[in-house]
């Protein structure tokens, strides 16, 4: 497996998704037929990136279980298995996603079991649990991005609802925040209104909030215009708002409750499609499964941005043993050259044109297009005048300075 691998990815469909962003950057006719969401680079068995290999179109799952070792490299496939630890999406939202929170591993591995058990298939809407997997998250902004992230302080909440001037949510929101857990009381509280009470408190707090300076509470009126019988359009009074700038990241580590409003960036995960709802979707919603999930603690408004590196890239640091971000950039008099001893590495195009070189074998990449250069690849190069995003292990980090 001494080849660079050029990477065909699926996009999925989903209703949220843009019409502009991905293909724009692919070159291709813009808007799109339909909503492209997500296109995903990895091996996920949900929709596994396709490789072409001695005249052979293989699912990229496939590859690396059949040669776990020559693609991750020893160290990595003894961590992790004959899996690839990490998966990265370019995602683009033309409209808000759920509320939603990921699980930890124990948390994983429970409720995969427990929804095999209850025998309901893979592909079902009714599943939260898609694998037995944990899923931290970083999202890098490609353009302005949008998100709700993690909780205000019980403190800010209250002034906020008393800023909105709504009674009935005043009410609420203070009763709630009185007991022993307010963040889960009042999280609780909201995501169970009886719909019809939902509603009237929904459309009275969107009319207060119209002509709100705040930037979080001016969303308030947009989701309800989507989900006007759905507390979750309530979510900015007590989640933190950010707009990222692009090149700035956010760090979801499971557990986080988060909503993404709107934008174009990359995603990095834990290779996991584990998603726990709690309003503003029409997908599966588990409530009772959200508030066991969720780590009720105010969050802070930290937002990552890359470290420079001695081997010219610049890395997001995160706690995530599966991936790290980094990017780097090419041109004239600037070319970047791997280490030979190294796991897999996934490299992402996302402006201008270049060359990735291993051995006698290159791949030139346009924006949105990927490649694997395995483990076995040993060494590359890249060359030419653009930008990459790099995405390798983490734990492989520290077995050298360069892409090791």
């Amino acid at each position: 497996m001494r080849t660079i691998l050029r990477l065909e990815n699926p996009i999925r469909d989903y209703a949220w998704g843009s019409r502009t962003a991905i293909a724009g950057m692919l070159g291709e006719p813009a808007p799109a037929a339909g909503p492209q969401a997500e296109l995903w680079m990895g091996a996920h068995p949900a929709a596994p990136s396709q490789v072409w290999l001695a005249g052979q179109r293989l699912s990229l799952a496939e590859l690396v279980a059949r040669e776990p070792e020559a693609i991750l490299g020893r160290s990595v496939a003894a961590r992790f298995g004959a899996r690839l630890p990490f998966l990265v999406k370019l995602l683009a939202a033309a409209e808000p996603l759920s509320i939603q929170a990921h699980p930890d591993a124990e948390q994983a591995r429970a409720g995969f079991a427990r929804e095999n058990a209850l025998a309901i298939p893979i592909d079902s809407e009714r599943r939260s649990y898609r694998d037995a997997s944990h899923k931290p998250e970083l999202f890098c902004a490609l353009e302005p991005f949008e998100a709700l992230r993690g909780f205000r302080a019980p403190d800010e909440i209250r002034a906020l609802a008393e800023r909105l001037g709504v009674r009935g949510v005043s009410q609420l929101v203070g009763a709630a925040l009185e007991g022993p857990a307010p963040l889960a009381a009042l999280t609780g509280a909201l995501l169970r209104l009886d719909p019809e009470h939902c509603a009237a408190l929904v459309a009275e707090a969107a009319g207060a909030a119209a002509a709100a300076s705040d930037p979080g509470l001016a969303w308030i009126p947009r989701l309800a215009a989507r989900h006007p019988r759905d507390a979750g359009s309530l979510a900015p009074l007590f989640l933190r708002y950010l707009c990222l700038a692009p090149g700035e990241a956010i760090f979801l580590a499971p557990g986080e409750l988060h909503g993404y409003l709107g934008g174009f960036g990359i995603e990095v995960m834990a290779s996991s499609d584990n998603v726990v709802r709690g309003g503003l979707t029409a997908k599966h919603v588990d409530l009772d499964e959200l508030l066991r999930v969720v780590r009720f603690e105010p969050a802070s408004a930290e937002v990552l941005r890359p470290e420079s590196r001695p081997d010219g890239t610049a890395c997001f640091r995160t706690p995530a043993e599966e991936f790290e971000l980094s990017v780097l950039r090419v041109g004239p008099g600037r070319s970047f050259a791997s280490q030979a001893e190294r796991g897999v590495e996934l490299l992402l195009c996302t402006r201008g044109g270049v060359r990735v070189a291993a051995r006698e074998h290159a791949e030139d990449l346009a924006p949105g297009r990927s490649c694997l250069a395995p483990a076995a690849a040993g060494a590359y190069s890249v060359t030419g005048e653009g930008e990459l995003y790099r995405v390798r292990v983490a734990a492989m980090r520290e077995r050298a300075s360069g892409a090791a």
